[in-house]
């Protein structure tokens, strides 16, 4: 058996406009309200908050709901078509009020902002966990973990396409001294790029065919399911592998409270403690993303080796150590240097380390048939944790210092590594393979 790649590929279609979209929302709101609107750091910290207080109870809703779901076009392929293009209309209003407002400040202007965003943040809730779920839905789950990595290929060539565009378009040198920035062009191209994904996702996976053909897979293969059918339909998980579902959401959220705080506060950061304008920040991220891109192959073949859960134990230990080398190299330097490229560079490794191989081990220990569920408790832990780390971290910085950013960050990825340890299932030794082969399910 093995994984169709032209076909995860397009899957993954979906994901990286996803991963396209909050690239940019997580780089350019920030800026957006503090530096047009003039919030301080807990009130816009609030506001980033929003979309994972949404996204708590949007996420898994919209999973289950599309469970259930059945169109002509698929279960999963409506709420795709409909949250993609409610968002690529949404975002571009965005800059014309940010534009508005910077030519003439109004308080009318920064509610219709506030209100356009939550729209927007609503929109991309509508669609996020159905088209996490596609990929589960139309892999068996032997493959389930080989064609995640493909999926985050996929996320990260979105997340590297708007950063590549955002270092060209906005160099330090048309953004440092600028009393107001210009982001329209940077939302067009961005809603371009999912339209596009989007599109091409539409007319080449015919969903209902594809779901069907790995339902009969899955029907002859029962040794695959963990969980347990009592004749109710409803999921039934063991003990003990509730007991690591539970472990394995708490780490989840745990380096995602460390992880995002960065990824929000980042371009925000390194203006203030650097001097850098946002080409600068988004050459970091750049080479964190490209870091990741480049790290699937090896992390594979490391897996294969030590198991799955201390391939991600690895990845928490590195990615703390890492931020604290951040908080060091942002104090001592007044400007971004190669050692700094290096170690994001070695963030985007560590990063894929852990999430690659997390969520095929949630959505592993459900049938088939609650695949949108499961998906939406993924989400739930990562977003309940990106609920409380802007406003959390945004609020230190005010009040301690900027540059206790990356301690913060430090900690909770340490944290999540004790919590790992107590994870049991989702992982099995198997042999090192070449390439994305390494990329095996792993489950017990």
């Amino acid at each position: 058996m093995k994984l169709n790649y032209s076909r995860t590929f397009l899957v993954g279609l979906a994901f990286l406009s996803i991963c396209a979209f909050w690239q940019m929302y997580d780089n350019i709101v920030p800026l957006i309200l503090t530096n047009t609107f003039g919030l301080n750091e807990t009130y816009s910290g609030a506001i980033m908050a929003a979309d994972n207080i949404l996204a708590i109870f949007l996420l898994p809703i919209f999973g289950a709901i599309s469970d259930g779901t059945n169109t002509r076009i698929g279960k999963r392929m409506p709420f795709i078509l409909f949250g993609t293009g409610c968002a690529v209309i949404l975002m571009n209003i965005l800059p014309c009020l940010d534009n508005s407002y910077a030519a003439a400040p109004s308080e009318a202007k920064l509610i219709s902002f506030v209100v356009v965003l939550g729209l927007l943040l609503i929109a991309m809730g509508i669609y996020r966990s159905p088209a996490v779920a596609l990929m589960p839905d139309v892999t068996p789950k032997p493959l389930r973990s080989k064609a995640n990595a493909v999926i985050n290929l996929m996320g990260a060539v979105g997340g590297i396409i708007y950063l590549a565009v955002a270092a060209v378009l906005y160099p330090k040198s048309k953004t440092v001294g600028v009393g107001h920035v210009n982001y329209q062009v940077l939302f067009i191209v961005v809603s371009a790029i999912m339209f596009v994904a989007v599109a091409a996702l539409y007319l080449f996976v015919k969903e209902p065919d594809l779901v069907e053909e790995n339902r009969q897979l899955e029907l002859e293969h029962p040794e695959w399911n963990l969980s347990e059918d009592d004749g109710s339909g409803n999921e039934q998980l063991p003990a003990d592998v509730k007991r690591s579902l539970g472990f394995l959401l708490l780490s989840i959220a745990l380096w995602f409270i460390g992880y995002n705080a960065v990824t929000t506060w980042f371009t925000t950061y390194i203006s203030v403690v650097m001097g850098e304008g946002l080409g600068g920040a988004s050459t970091c991220l750049l080479v964190a993303t490209a870091g990741a891109i480049v790290s699937y192959i090896p992390i594979g073949n490391i897996a294969s080796k030590i198991g799955r859960r201390k391939t991600i134990i690895m990845g928490t230990v590195m990615l703390g150590a890492l931020f604290l080398m951040g908080f060091l190299l942002t104090t001592v330097f007044n400007t971004i240097n190669v050692v700094m490229y290096v170690c994001f560079a070695l963030v985007g490794f560590a990063w894929a380390a852990i999430n690659v191989n997390s969520l095929p081990m949630v959505v592993e220990m459900c049938k088939g048939s609650d695949i949108g569920k499961f998906t939406g408790y993924y989400y739930t832990a990562s977003m309940a944790a990106q609920i409380i780390t802007p406003v959390l971290a945004g609020t230190l910085m005010r009040v301690i210092s900027y540059k206790v950013l990356f301690i913060y960050a430090g900690i909770f990825v340490f944290l999540s590594t004790l919590t790992m340890t107590q994870v049991r299932h989702g992982d099995q030794k198997v042999e090192a393979k070449k390439g994305l082969e390494a990329y095996e399910n792993m489950d017990d």
